[in-house]
Formats: C-alpha cells, sequence, structure tokens
C-alpha cells in the first residue's frame, strides 16, 4: 500500500508520551535560549524569559516546545557542552514542572540530549542527522525519546539534485539509528531547509518536497524567516512571518506534518487553512 502522509502516524516519545501524526498538522515553537540567533538571539538568553516565551507559545496553539542553546546559522559562535547546558536545562526543568507541553531539545551533542531527556524533554532534535555525535542515537534508544533526523549540506559534498542528496544523507542517517536499536516509531525527519541550500536548491526542494514520502515516515521542517524566505518576499528576518506561514500552508499541503517556527499564531491559521483544504480534498 502506498504510503499516506496524512494517515495516523504514532510518534513515540521519552517518559511514556506519543504524539499523533497525520490528520493534522502541528506546531513547534522555537525557543532560542542564545545571544546569537539570526532572528531572535538575546530576546529569551534569561532561563525565567525563556520559560514564559514557552509557555506563550503553548497558549496562541503550539504542542511542541524546541529548546535550543547554540545558534545553527552559519556564522554563530561554537559553544561549549557545558555552556549549553547551563542555558537550557533550567528551562527545560521549569516547563516540565510547570505545563504538560512535549519538550524538544535542539542539539547534536550527545551528552547534553541525555541531561536534557533526564530533566524533562520528549524529543531531541539534531541538526547534524546523527552524523556528528552518533552516540546521541543510542541515547534517543536508551531513553525512548522521540528523534528528529535532520538532512545538512555543511562540511560535505552535496549531489547535484536535491532529493537525490535528501536520500543519500538521511538513509546513512537511519542506518545509524538502526544500528543503535532505534525503532521507526520513534522517528521523524526534516529536509533541512537553509541548511547549505541556496535559494533555488530551497524552491525545489519545497516543490518536489512530496517526493520524500518515499522515506514512508513522517516530516517535519523548518522554514520560519529563513533567508531564501527573504529572498523571495523581500524582508527582513524579523518581518518574515507571514511569508512563513505561506511556506507551512505549502507544505503541509504537500504532506509535511510538523511545522517549527518562531510566530506560532500566523502558522497556527495558515495551518487551520490548508488542514481544512486537506479535509475537503478528503470527502
Amino acid at each position: 500500500m502506498t504510503y499516506n502522509p496524512f494517515q495516523k502516524f504514532s510518534w513515540k516519545l521519552a517518559h511514556g508520551r506519543s504524539l499523533e501524526l497525520g490528520p493534522r498538522g502541528v506546531l513547534m515553537a522555537i525557543v532560542n535560549v542564545t545571544p546569537d540567533s539570526f532572528s531572535d538571539g538575546g530576546r529569551f538568553i534569561d532561563a525565567v524569559a525563556a520559560a514564559a516565551q514557552g509557555v506563550r507559545c503553548l497558549q496562541e496553539g503550539a504542542l511542541i516546545l524546541d529548546i535550543g542553546g547554540e545558534s545553527t546559522r552559519p556564522d554563530a559562535a561554537t559553544v561549549s557542552a557545558e555552556e549549553e547546558q547551563a542555558r537550557i536545562l533550567p528551562v527545560i526543568s521549569a516547563l516540565s514542572r510547570d505545563t504538560d507541553a512535549l519538550i524538544s531539545v535542539d542539539t547534536y551533542r550527545a551528552s547534553t540530549a541525555r541531561l536534557a531527556v533526564e530533566a524533562g524533554a520528549h524529543i531531541v532534535n539534531d541538526v547534524h542527522g546523527l552524523q556528528r555525535e552518533p552516540d546521541i542515537a543510542a541515547v534517543a534508544a536508551d531513553t525512548g525519546a522521540g528523534l528528529c533526523i535532520m538532512h545538512t549540506g555543511r562540511d560535505r559534498q552535496k549531489l547535484a539534485d536535491v532529493i537525490d542528496d535528501q536520500f543519500l544523507f538521511l538513509d546513512r542517517s537511519l542506518e545509524i539509528a538502526a544500528e543503535a536499536g532505534v525503532t521507526r516509531d520513534h522517528i521523524v525527519l526534516d529536509p533541512g531547509f537553509g541548511f547549505a541550500k541556496d535559494t533555488d536548491e530551497n524552491l525545489k526542494l519545497m516543490a518536489r518536497f512530496a517526493e520524500l514520502h518515499r522515506f514512508e515516515l513522517p516530516f517535519l521542517v523548518g522554514t520560519s524567516r529563513k533567508r531564501f524566505v527573504g529572498a523571495v518576499s523581500g524582508r527582513d528576518a524579523a518581518d518574515r512571518d507571514v511569508a512563513t506561514a505561506a511556506t507551512t500552508a505549502l507544505l503541509r499541503a504537500a504532506g509535511a506534518s510538523i511545522f517549527r517556527v518562531h510566530d506560532v499564531a500566523n502558522s497556527r491559521d495558515a495551518l487551520a487553512m490548508a488542514d481544512a483544504m486537506l479535509k475537503a480534498r478528503a470527502g
């Protein structure tokens, strides 16, 4: 039977939680506990402010909060594991204690991922697709955490075709996950919009997104305020939320399941319209 991204997939997460994907889109709110993230760096560097932002995002309609302590923009300064952990662990602990949110940790470090799950995180979101610190897959297997595996073009030779390169990279990532004992019902993939991809590549990836369903796994997408969104809209980073919401609707119609965004309210409305259209299409 052909894989249908709009049918139910129960994503298994840490601490006995799960999330139903497929029938409706899900919003993941970005909470950057960093001084230098490209669009909101420094706004939530204080743990209290970051936790409060997380609560606001939940009130606006997010189901997942993605907590990160190191900027992933191309020219960002590297921070130590200790600094990353000092930034995010108090935020994760507070949100785990005070809310029923699903919490994701945005890290490529196995040590940080393990401590974050111990602090209450349910999901590990690795922008290096398990290929920088493969031990992060073992953390997911040991803890039962949901695992988001992202494609990146950084620090490697890419194939010319954007979809071929997705399969080249993510097939290897899935091998690493399987070797560590992570089962497929714990995995979501991310095509890595903006990570060593120019505007043309990102637009081709959007246009051909449905081809990625050959993986037979749900997809998370993160287009929020990215440079290619600015190139198309002519907007600076802080003014790209409407254009981001347009990508949310388009990618939901193409079968994406989770949408990682800075501005929850605009994408919530766009997602509601896309889901209503999909329901009407299904009859």
